[in-house]
């Protein structure tokens, strides 16, 4: 099985990931910077570099030195409110770095590439759920970074020949069910996440930003995805590209939609407890609905989510973020290979 280099390997999602590469029999290669993830999430038998996708040299190294033939880039800055206030970080960061990689990538030959791309390109869809070929019209700084990662990885492969699938992320949540993995990043802006934490006392009061949105409740709707499906998903996608048989993007999502109260209730649901809310205005650059249009995903290439139930992919996300650090090593640590 090829040798897979997944950049941020060591964060949320790419953790999760390279444990899906790695159970499907690929070889991964971890690229880290541990800015914002953990050595400890990444298996002891998965190679780990420790450095930045924007340094060029050693990108190259790594490619050459592990024979890599296709690449996972999950390395980035995802936080919208912080991209409306400092632009320039996330046009470095997310766009100014991606180049250099993608420039390494091309000079190396690289079979593949998969970028770990945002539904927030897409802005306000005027149709729901919004489909691959929407008009991509974002609205904050953090989609416009992702995008024009996009629009180079187009023209990388028409220039080039470089194969590259930009999967647009819905809203990501849960922990691997294993416990072998979940999110780390100290800062705490995920819905699901947050809530969680003002249930285990860790957060005072969870704050409701907006409910005048254009939505039967008033609060955003959003299509959340388990982490695990998500990294699955890109197993099939990488396995497809490689045969060369997938689309410039993929919608990630489950095509169905929960608002912030609904998401509020099922996480009260599951704990038992009430949560103490605050209402807050909008923050810049929500928009009100994002609900993907799967089929290519699903019907195109066969991804069968195994965790579309919001209910589970709280409790998944509650084991994860009620255990201590120390406890749950051992098992972020282990592999599901045989």
């Amino acid at each position: 099985m090829p040798t897979v280099l997944v950049t941020g390997g060591a964060g949320y999602i790419g953790s999760h990931v390279v444990l899906a590469l790695h159970d499907a029999g690929f070889q991964p290669v971890v690229l880290d910077d541990l800015s914002t993830g953990r050595r400890d999430m990444v298996p002891q038998d998965v190679a780990f570099v420790h450095g930045s996708c924007g340094n060029r040299g050693l990108v190259t190294d790594v490619i050459r030195g592990h024979g890599v033939t296709a690449v996972i880039h999950c390395a980035g800055r995802i936080r919208v409110d912080e991209s409306v206030q400092d632009p320039l970080l996330y046009y470095h960061d997310n766009t100014s770095v991606s180049r250099t990689l993608i420039e390494a990538c091309v000079r190396e030959n690289i079979r593949g590439f998969l970028f770990s791309s945002t539904a927030a390109v897409y802005g306000n869809p005027a149709e729901i759920p919004v489909r691959e070929d929407a008009p991509t019209c974002p609205i904050n700084p953090y989609g416009r970074s992702k995008l024009m990662v996009e629009d180079m990885l187009e023209d990388a492969s028409s220039a080039y020949g470089l194969p590259s699938v930009a999967m647009r992320y819905f809203n990501v949540a849960g922990a691997d069910p294993r416990g072998r993995a979940g999110q780390v990043i100290p800062f705490i802006s995920h819905l699901i996440r947050r809530a969680l934490h003002v249930h285990l006392g860790k957060i005072e009061t969870l704050e409701l930003f907006g409910t005048d949105y254009p939505t039967p409740d008033g609060t955003c709707i959003r299509d959340y995805i388990h982490v695990s499906d998500l990294a699955s998903a890109h197993v099939v996608c990488l396995r497809a590209l490689l045969e060369g048989g997938v689309g410039r993007v993929v919608n990630c999502g489950y095509g169905h939609g929960f608002s912030v109260r609904e998401v509020l209730r099922a996480v009260e649901g599951v704990t038992g407890q009430p949560l103490p809310v605050v209402l807050a205005p909008r923050r810049p650059g929500d928009p009100a609905t994002l609900i993907a249009h799967a089929d290519r995903l699903t019907s195109e290439l066969g991804w069968t989510p195994q965790f579309d139930d919001l209910s589970t992919i709280i409790r998944h996300a509650l084991a994860w973020e009620g255990e201590p650090p120390f406890s749950r090593r051992g098992k972020t640590w282990q592999s599901d290979r045989p």
